[in-house]
């Protein structure tokens, strides 16, 4: 996954590296995509990601617009809720 993904080695390269058939890179590639993507549905990683980053904008703003601690708190709170 790291070659093709990370390092751009096209399917033939991998398989000439580890002495395997395309095809067989080709659906190690597509099964590990499943796995992760059924990883992601059960663990919300990404929502909980962009959750996060919305909350942590949303402090900031508080913040420079001297909100009420009690806001602020509310945002924490909501953070906090997320693990």
């Amino acid at each position: 996954m790291s070659l093709y993904y990370l390092d751009d080695f096209s399917l033939g390269e991998i398989a000439e590296e580890f002495e395997v058939s395309r095809q067989a890179v080709y659906d190690n590639i597509k099964r590990t995509e499943a796995m992760l993507e059924d990883y992601e549905v059960k663990l919300m990683l990404l929502s909980k990601f962009e959750k996060r980053t919305q909350l942590l904008t949303q402090m900031k703003s508080a913040v420079e617009e001297n909100a009420t601690p009690e806001e602020i708190m509310l945002l924490i709170d909501s953070l906090e809720k997320l693990d």
